[in-house]
C-alpha cells in the first residue's frame, strides 16, 4: 500500500497548489520526486507536530497538503495540531499513514497505533479510508487530494486478496438469506472475517470507507444481529451504528483490537491471534454472539452478490 501510495501521491504534483509533507519517514521514497518538484516536498525532519502545523499554514494560502507518517506518529503525537491547526482554522488536509494497529509489532509500543481512528472520530467532518487492498488506494487517494475538506487514509502491509476500488458504501461480498446476522468488514480484515463465518448464517458487507459511515446501507441489510469488524480499537463504530439503528431493536458485537496493554512483541500475526481478530478468534466470538441470541443455528449457504451502497 505504501508502494501505492507514493506513486500516486507523486503524480499530483504536477498541480503546484499540491505539497507533500513528510517528518523523515518515507523520505527517501520521495527523494527522486523532491529533485523534480523542489520546493513541493518537505521533509520537517522528526518534528510530527511541526510537520502537521506546517500542513495547516500551508492549506491557509490554498495549497492542498499530503500529510504522511507513521499512523502513532501523525496522529497521537500531532493530534493538538490536527486539531488546531486544521480543524480550528477550518482548512483541509490528506493525512496518510503507515503501520495501522501493530503491523510494526516488533518495533515496539510506540509504533502501536489502534486508537488512531477513533482519535479522528472525535473531529467532525473527516473522511476515513482504510483500504484492504493495494489497488485501493490510488482511487481513494485521488478522491482524498481533489477534495476540500480534510481525510485520513491509514495504510497497512496486510491485505485482502481482492480489491474493491468502489467499496465506499457498504458492499455485499457474502449473502446469507433472509433473517440472517450481519457482519460488517472495514478493510483489511475482510478475508479473515469471511473465513470466519464460511459456516454460519451471515451475510458479510465489506467498506474501506468507515466515516462517513453508510447509516442508509446498513438499515438496508440489518436485521436484529450486527457485527463490526474492524482492524483499530474494538468499538470505534458502535455509536455509528447505534445512531443508524436507532429506532429497531438490535444487538451489536464490536470485534477490533482490544484495549488491554499486552507488553509483548512478536508479528502483526500474533496480535491478530492475541486480540482474537484471526479467523479462528472471530469464529469463536461470532458463534457464541450468534447463540446467546436465541436457539442454535443451522449452516447457511452463501451466495456472492453486489453492492448495497
Amino acid at each position: 500500500m505504501r508502494d501505492a501510495f507514493v506513486a500516486s501521491s507523486t503524480r499530483f504534483l504536477d498541480d503546484p497548489r499540491t505539497t507533500i509533507v513528510l517528518a523523515d519517514i518515507s523520505a527517501d521514497a520521495f527523494a527522486g520526486a523532491a529533485r523534480r518538484y523542489p520546493g513541493q516536498v518537505v521533509n520537517v525532519g522528526i518534528r510530527e507536530q511541526l510537520m502537521v502545523g506546517v500542513a495547516g499554514g500551508l492549506a491557509l494560502t490554498g495549497q492542498r497538503p499530503i500529510v504522511h507518517s507513521y499512523a502513532p506518529f501523525l496522529v497521537e503525537r500531532a493530534y493538538e495540531q490536527i486539531k488546531l491547526d486544521l480543524d480550528h482554522q477550518g482548512v483541509g488536509a490528506v493525512l496518510v499513514s503507515i503501520g495501522a494497529s501493530y503491523d510494526r509489532a516488533e518495533a515496539g509500543r510506540t509504533h502501536l497505533a489502534p486508537a488512531d481512528v477513533a482519535l479522528i472520530d472525535t473531529l467532525d467532518g473527516w473522511t476515513v479510508h482504510v483500504p484492504g487492498h493495494p489497488d485501493e488506494v490510488p482511487d481513494l487517494l485521488r478522491d482524498a487530494v481533489c477534495g476540500q475538506h480534510s481525510t485520513y487514509l491509514r495504510l497497512s502491509t496486510r491485505s485482502n486478496a481482492r480489491a474493491y476500488p468502489q467499496a465506499g458504501g457498504l458492499h455485499v461480498v457474502r449473502d446469507a438469506g433472509p433473517g440472517a446476522a450481519l457482519l460488517v468488514a472495514v478493510g483489511p480484515v475482510r478475508d479473515d472475517a469471511l473465513a470466519a463465518v464460511a459456516d454460519l448464517p451471515v451475510t458479510v458487507a465489506y467498506t474501506h470507507r468507515p466515516r462517513p459511515f453508510d447509516g442508509t446501507g446498513l438499515r438496508a441489510l440489518a436485521g436484529s444481529e450486527v457485527i463490526v469488524v474492524e482492524p483499530y480499537l474494538a468499538g470505534t463504530s458502535a455509536r455509528v451504528v447505534a445512531e443508524a439503528l436507532a429506532d429497531r431493536p438490535h444487538r451489536l458485537l464490536s470485534l477490533g483490537v482490544g484495549r488491554a496493554e499486552l507488553r509483548r512483541y512478536g508479528t502483526a500475526e500474533d496480535h491478530d491471534r492475541w486480540h482474537g481478530l484471526d479467523p479462528a478468534g472471530l469464529r469463536r466470538a461470532i458463534g457464541d454472539f450468534l447463540t446467546a441470541g436465541g436457539p442454535t443455528r443451522r449452516p447457511a449457504p452463501a451466495t456472492a452478490t453486489g453492492s448495497a451502497g
